[in-house]
């Protein structure tokens, strides 16, 4: 697979260009554009029980769309819900990747997704107790609200994040849920921060410019949500 970046950073979309009979996996509903040659199976991945926990869990959809292209070769243009940057992750095997809900756009047939339970401290820092984990070998995409920072954090170096702001990370990265101000939860409250993340190398950590839970934020206040 040939991946091109285009229309970055503010409303990305990637085009995967496959050779004949490839496939690759995509987030249901991601898909923009294609060839024609390209046929298109929506399935619930890896069995019921997965993709059930897949979304429920994960925050990503039950449905897993697979397009593979004819035999002549085919392209697909994949698009994220939310505008941003979108990034390509290489997985390699024995290194897999903690992702956050939604991040994950597509990926090669040989890149496994599981959620994975990461216990009591993300669900406090607003990602939730589980998080997707991207295995196996290939390429991956992901997509962010607003732009993407990439850190490659050498041992024992740490950089800190807001919660909502989290994309990405190897699983070789280390990490742990703090309040944003030290002195307590009053301070974090009056900072317009609540819990951020401490990452702590070696690996690489991917981070959005943008808060989607902030959007929400706003169009709820200003009566911009959804109406029956």
């Amino acid at each position: 697979m040939d991946l091109q970046l285009r229309h970055q950073p503010s409303f990305s979309v990637a085009r995967c260009v496959l050779a004949g009979g490839e496939s690759i996996r995509a987030e249901s509903g991601a898909m923009m554009a294609m060839s024609p040659t390209v046929q298109i199976e929506a399935k619930a991945e890896g069995g019921v029980f997965k993709s059930l926990k897949r979304a429920a869990l994960g925050g990503e959809s039950f449905f897993v769309t697979t397009l593979t292209a004819g035999s002549s070769g085919g392209w697909v243009d994949l698009a994220a819900n939310l505008p941003g940057d979108l990034s390509v992750i290489e997985v390699a095997d024995g290194q897999p990747w903690l992702l956050s809900k939604g991040s994950f756009l597509g990926a090669s047939t040989t890149v496994q997704l599981d959620t994975k339970l990461q216990g009591m401290k993300s669900f406090a820092g607003g990602e939730g107790a589980f998080l997707m984990e991207a295995s196996g070998q290939g390429t991956m995409v992901v997509s962010a609200y607003g732009a993407i920072d990439r850190f490659r954090l050498e041992p024992g170096h740490s950089v800190v994040v807001d919660s909502g702001h989290f994309v990405a990370a190897e699983m070789s990265v280390q990490y742990n849920l703090r309040r944003a101000a030290e002195r307590g939860l009053i301070q974090s409250a009056k900072s317009g921060e609540g819990f951020v993340f401490e990452f702590t190398g070696p690996g690489e950590v991917l981070i959005q410019s943008r808060n989607p839970q902030g959007l929400i934020s706003y169009l709820v206040a200003n009566g911009l949500g959804a109406r029956n």
